[in-house]
């Protein structure tokens, strides 16, 4: 069985298609060439038949400030397309000298002339700007199928070297018996006392002696209650302290102070 050879169809398909949009290109540019000469020409006249007939040269400046606006134009567009980005003021130039040559070549023309001089002036900046346009835009296609090469900067990252953990000494074969924790109490749940008075003197107990008048005077001076007569400090507002709590009425006195 002879052996078969490879086909290099891919390869000639590219080759054909390059050689087909460099020619294109060829008569694209031609096209756009010849299309500027025609309008640049008319609008010189335009512009020598309009004031400048004296000065030659400015006469063949002037139709400049309007081509040049469209050909920076374009190239800013191109540039845009080479960063993949939208640039309009390029797009506002291209427009600016695109429509402004189209309308004063039309209306170089003058007034009541035949429509097909009206065509004739509008047919060469047209032209160019169709032709011109197509160029660019096959240049737009190649930077758009261009790979990405903007590539974010390297990050080097630097590992900080870990300390060296101490040796770990070795655990005995028992380990020593922990004393027994110790049994906590639990904890005196909150008390709401109907006289907002008790909470004066209920820390008065914390010395383990049961509080004389004097002290729970001074005490409930101190929080802002004022002056209480002995039988209210004894009878109401200690008496609900001890009837939330009372182991508190078996303490004992206060040393050198009344009951």
């Amino acid at each position: 069985m002879a052996e078969q050879k490879p086909t290099h169809t891919p390869s000639r398909n590219a080759t054909t298609g390059l050689g087909l949009a460099i020619g294109a290109a060829t008569i694209i540019t031609a096209i756009t060439g010849i299309a500027f000469w025609l309008s640049y020409h008319h609008l010189h006249d335009v512009a020598a038949s309009n004031g400048l007939g004296n000065s030659p040269e400015r006469a063949w400046a002037w139709p400049a400030v309007l081509d040049l606006f469209y050909l920076a134009g374009e190239l800013l567009i191109l540039r845009a397309s080479y960063l993949r980005t939208v640039d309009w003021w390029a797009i506002g130039l291209t427009a600016i000298g695109a429509l402004g040559s189209i309308s004063l070549n039309v209306a170089g023309v003058g007034a009541h002339a035949p429509v097909l001089q009206y065509i004739v002036a509008a047919v060469p900046p047209v032209a160019a700007l169709f032709a011109f346009g197509a160029l660019m835009r096959q240049l737009h296609t190649w930077f758009a199928r261009r790979p990405q090469t903007t590539q974010a900067p390297a990050v080097v990252t630097v590992e900080r070297a870990e300390p060296m953990a101490a040796p770990v000494p070795p655990m005995p074969e028992q380990a020593p018996e922990l004393p027994p924790a110790v049994e906590q109490r639990p904890e005196r749940p909150a008390i709401t006392y109907r006289d907002p008075r008790c909470a004066a003197i209920r820390p008065l107990y914390k010395n383990g002696t049961r509080p004389g008048t004097a002290a729970m005077r001074e005490a409930l001076i101190a929080a802002g209650h004022g002056r209480v007569g002995d039988s209210t400090i004894r009878g109401v507002i200690r008496a609900e302290v001890e009837e939330h709590e009372p182991h508190l009425a078996q303490l004992p006195p206060a040393i050198g102070r009344p009951a």
